[in-house]
């Protein structure tokens, strides 16, 4: 399988390696970046290409992968799409709304199937393990989650420090780092948000909050960043906020509420799921779910920290989870993945209201923004 890729920076070339273990009949054909970082961990004599389209037309790749920042995704899929190419793309999809609708054209005209998504934390074993539960009638009709996201200072420095720090190249916060938790609450209440709020800001990675000690600095830069990049997460020119509690109405009826921030130096990301005949309760960091009958019956206690494999690692393990399974897809051995295109999509649109609620201070609506999606006719 021919493979070419563009943006090479840590996270496509960590995902890239897994997928070559797995695949080994994988061969590295080309690659595009205006800042090349990780290249070369695509191996020896790997051509680059000045743009996208010459590496498409030149390479004859059987698959694309776009690894670039946030902004540059909706050109570079187009450009895999016209030239007929199976592609691999990373979160967020697209930075926009009106980006989500020239995608919807484009794929009402090429088809869903040839775009593969890095929503990971579908290929989890926390959500495996969910949806066999939930198929299996253990919740019940879904009724009340509440969820949060929060990330250690290391990792929020990241952000602040990132190119990921301005909304224009990474579509904010919560589009760029929560819209695995939304997909998933989408997946969980069967649905979409119909109506949303939202509150928030930037209270921690402001100039007071600097450390004032070498060992806590050194901390704020334990997680590098090369491209678009500032040296200090306190000081940073970045707009994307630190904390924000969200709230969501769904077409089904439930209702979630999402807390997320980063700054927090005993992170957690848990869920809490009630339905009409039980509850489910897990945590990635901390790696446990724990199934509940309504008379209180516990009907799976499950510890991923233990066991041959534990779920630990990069997105608790399930980098490798999902890159075995996009292989069997890829080789034909399985007929579909639990996440797709358009799921990712309704997530990122649903994130970025978040964004505009939290901006105008008003609940958003979603159900015209919904209807203009469905008129591509995406779904099956």
């Amino acid at each position: 399988m021919r493979v070419v890729v563009a943006g090479t920076g840590l996270r496509p070339m960590h995902v890239l390696s897994i997928m070559k273990a797995e695949m080994p009949e994988i061969e590295f054909v080309g690659w595009y970046d205006p800042f090349p970082t990780y290249f070369d961990r695509l191996g020896p004599d790997v051509p680059r290409y000045d743009t996208v389209e010459a590496m498409l037309d030149q390479a004859r790749p059987d698959l694309f992968f776009v690894g670039s920042p946030n902004v540059f995704h909706l050109d570079q899929i187009r450009a895999g799409l016209e030239a007929g190419v199976r592609i691999f793309t990373e979160k967020p999809v697209v930075v926009t709304v009106e980006e989500t609708m020239q995608l919807a054209e484009l794929l009402a005209k090429h088809g869903t199937d040839r775009v593969m998504v890095g929503l990971v934390l579908r290929f989890s074993r926390h959500m495996v393990d969910l949806r066999a539960a939930m198929a299996a009638g253990a919740l019940g009709r879904i009724t009340s989650l509440e969820a949060n996201e929060h990330i250690a200072p290391y990792h929020g420095a990241f952000f602040m420090r990132d190119w990921r720090r301005m909304v224009k190249w990474s579509g904010g916060f919560m589009l760029e780092k929560c819209c695995h938790d939304i997909d998933l609450y989408n997946m969980v209440t069967g649905s979409r948000p119909r109506r949303v709020a939202s509150f928030g800001g930037r209270k921690s990675y402001l100039p007071e909050n600097a450390p004032t000690s070498n060992a806590e600095n050194e901390i704020m830069h334990v997680k590098p960043s090369i491209w678009e990049q500032v040296d200090d997460a306190f000081h940073s020119d970045g707009d994307i906020i630190d904390y924000q509690t969200s709230i969501l109405s769904y077409e089904t009826g439930a209702s979630l509420a999402f807390h997320t921030n980063l700054n927090v130096p005993d992170e957690h990301r848990r869920f809490c799921i009630m339905g009409t005949h039980g509850m489910a309760e897990g945590d990635f960091v901390r790696g446990y779910l724990r199934i509940t009958a309504r008379d209180g019956t516990r009907l799976h206690d499950w510890d991923y920290t233990k066991g041959d494999h534990p779920a630990t690692g990069n997105h608790y393990g399930a980098d490798n989870m999902m890159v075995a399974e996009i292989a069997s897809f890829l080789r034909g051995e399985i007929s579909s993945l639990p996440v797709g295109i358009v799921d990712a999509m309704e997530a990122g649109i649903a994130a970025l209201a978040l964004d505009e609620a939290r901006i105008s201070g008003q609940m958003v609506d979603l159900a015209e923004t919904w209807a203009r999606l469905d008129a591509y006719g995406l779904r099956k």
